[in-house]
Parts: structure tokens; sequence; C-alpha cells
């Protein structure tokens, strides 16, 4: 049973890593990789609404994937995207990358090979790590505009869509613990957390959810 405290501190963290980015068109998209496949079914909307021309989707496989995605993230979010009708010659896959930072890292030389012109990112990630891409895209690729954006949808329909309350709770605390700790190693830039944000994050803390906070700050996961 979680508490009524948590599901607010969960809901505080929600809102705080929604960046409200006004969506504009972009040179390229770059959907990162993760357990949820409503980040490319997202990204498959935006390429059809004429945000951008090209996508690249990134990534390998993780504890949460290995079952679910065998071929790794970014070639089932391909797989997905052209279910949904984006031409496969709008896509470009990048099956290396194991964090945030080689997302963007990688995906940066992918389309240097290919020699895309970039501009603007419109970076597509899961609602509960929009903010933690952004810092982490800014610090690694800072010649480039970055828009952000994810599927919209609430907390509650998003735990509903992924099946776990607890999972869910877990991952934003520790997206929240990295976008506070992270920028003191050099992986991100520096964002403001307000005084409530870092509070609810401790409670969860506190509370148990630590699944997926970092003992280590400067592992990279």
């Amino acid at each position: 049973m979680i508490s009524a405290q948590a599901w607010a501190d969960a809901q505080r963290l929600w809102d705080f890593q929604q960046m409200g980015h006004e969506l504009r068109p972009c040179s390229v998209a770059i959907g990162l990789g993760s357990h949820d496949l409503g980040v490319a079914d997202t990204t498959a909307d935006l390429y059809h609404r004429g945000m951008m021309p090209l996508i690249v989707f990134t990534g390998a496989t993780s504890r949460t994937t290995r079952d679910s995605m065998p071929r790794g993230e970014a070639e089932h979010y391909r797989e997905r995207a052209m279910e949904l009708g984006v031409p496969a010659d709008a896509i470009l896959v990048e099956p290396r990358a194991r964090n945030t930072g080689e997302n963007i890292r990688f995906s940066r030389a992918l389309l240097e090979e290919h020699g895309a012109p970039v501009s603007s990112v419109l970076l597509i990630s899961k609602p509960y790590e929009e903010r933690r891409a952004y810092a982490t895209a800014r610090k690694l690729w800072p010649e480039v505009e970055w828009v952000s954006a994810s599927t919209p949808m609430s907390l509650a329909d998003y735990v509903d869509s992924i099946g776990g309350a607890r999972l869910v709770i877990d991952m934003l605390a520790g997206a929240q613990q990295r976008l506070m700790v992270y920028p003191h190693h050099g992986f991100m830039i520096e964002q403001h957390v307000p005084d409530d944000v870092a509070a609810a994050y401790e409670r969860l803390r506190d509370a148990g959810f630590t699944s997926r906070l970092v003992a280590d700050p400067t592992a990279r996961k």
C-alpha cells in the first residue's frame, strides 16, 4: 500500500520533471530508449505532425528491457514507429547507449556520420525524465537548441499504463536524485530544485523508494 503522502510526493516530482516546452519543428528528434514504448508512439505522432524530418532512436538493453526488448530498445522503437507509419528512411538507430549521456553522445556521432545538419533537437523521453534528459543534453551538446517532449499524460494514467506504482515512484526518485547530484560530477547542467521538490524526494527516499537510486553518484545509470 502506497501512502497518501507518497503519492503527493510522487506527484510533486512528476510535475517538476515536466519542462513545459512549447513544441516546434526541429532539425531532428532523438527518442531515448527505455522500457516505455510510449516514447516511440509519441515520436511517431510528432513526425506525422511535421515536427522533424529525421529520427534517431537510441538505446541498447537494460535489466528492465532485456526480456521485453531482446533486440535492443532502439530497434524495438524503430519497429514500433514503422508500424505507426514512419518510413524506414526517416529513422536512424543507435544501438549501443546504456545511459542518458551515451544516448546523447552516440546520437550526435551518428548524425555527424550521416552528415545531418542539426541546429535544434526535439528530445523525447519518458514523462518523468524530461528535465533529467534535458539537463544532460544541454551539458553534452550545448551548441544546439533543445526542446523537451514526452507523452502528455497524468501520473495516475502513467502508473496504469506501466502496471506498477512502486516501480514508477522508484524511477521518479531515481531521476530526481540524479538531477541533484550529477551536476556536481559534470554529467549535466545545474537545475534549480525548489525546496518542496527536494523535501518530496527525501521523504520518498526515507520511505524506501530506493531501488533506482545510485549509491555511487559517479555511476552513470
